[in-house]
């Protein structure tokens, strides 16, 4: 089996190279490629066309979430798993909906950095349970009152149970074999039966009223 290819993207140096070192460590992993902002990142991108890039979520010159979009669209095989070290804020699954396919705190040890890069590069999504936890930490602070538990169908809780993950309503429509449209038909009754504003916040709800698990 050959070496998973992995890109680096940080604007912090020491960060940067500290992650090389310890991605260098792995048998299986292959550094190609190390940038310093999101630009840079997508012209080595193009260049090396790594299996994964391991980007910062906020750079300077161009972000993180737009330069995975932009990535996303140059060359598509490469898997985008995102690094954030800043508070984690609700624009988290909006961002894996542009096509991110992993998203992790830079808080993670090297053990579980490299399993997620694995998962990530085999194809699957991955979404850190620190980011999980952050969100729904974030979800209590703003929220006032108690939850009402809904009563959502077979279906609607099927897709909602895939919009906790890092997958995109193409991507759950392939799955459930219907169409994006519907997805999102069924993503709109599950916000307004939910009574929140946005896929995030959708799925903390459901977390914190036991409607889904991440298990």
């Amino acid at each position: 089996m050959s070496n998973v290819r992995i890109l680096i993207a940080d604007d912090h140096e020491v960060v940067r190279r500290g992650l090389a070192l310890v991605l260098r460590q792995e048998h299986d992993f292959e550094v190609v490629g190390e940038a310093q902002d999101g630009q840079e990142a997508i012209n080595i991108a193009v260049d090396t066309v790594p299996d994964i890039i391991v980007l910062d979520w906020k750079m300077p010159s161009l972000d993180g979430v737009l330069a995975a979009k932009e990535i996303r669209r140059q060359v598509a095989t490469t898997r985008i798993l995102m690094l954030s070290g800043a508070p984690v804020e609700t624009s988290v699954l909006e961002a894996l909906d542009l096509g991110i396919d992993g998203f992790v705190h830079k808080d993670i040890s090297p053990t579980d950095l490299a399993r997620a890069i694995r998962i990530v590069a085999s194809g699957k999504p991955y979404l850190g349970p620190e980011i999980t936890q952050a969100l729904i930490k974030h979800s209590r602070r703003t929220t006032h009152s108690a939850e009402i538990r809904p009563s959502l169908s077979d279906r609607e809780l099927q897709v909602l149970n895939l919009m906790a993950t890092p997958t995109t309503y193409r991507q759950i429509g392939e799955q459930l074999h219907i169409s994006e449209e519907t997805v999102r038909t069924y993503a709109k009754r599950i916000l307004s039966k939910l009574k929140q504003p946005n896929r995030t916040q959708a799925v903390i709800s459901a977390l914190r009223a036991d409607l889904i698990s991440l298990d």
